[in-house]
């Protein structure tokens, strides 16, 4: 037997009806620190996709493999 159960939810009503904490405020007080320091320090976004790629393991092949299993696994449902 198979049910399924949908429920048509907002995110916000969703995080209410699990309890989570609305990190909202935390969330809009980082991203102003974060682009009040880019524009301070002349940071530029390419300059942040070279570090995220260093980052990132084996480089952009890394991110092509993440990528890809993140596609394969919204995909296989289907």
């Amino acid at each position: 037997m198979k049910v399924t159960v949908d429920i048509d939810l907002t995110p916000e009503e969703a995080r209410r009806a699990m309890g989570l904490p609305d990190l909202s405020p935390i969330h809009e007080r980082y991203v102003a620190m974060v682009l009040d320091t880019m524009a301070g320090t002349g940071i530029k976004p390419e300059m942040i996709d070279g570090l995220m790629k260093s980052w990132s393991p084996m480089g952009e092949a890394g991110l092509t493999m993440w990528r890809r299993l993140l596609e394969s696994g919204t995909t296989s449902g289907k």
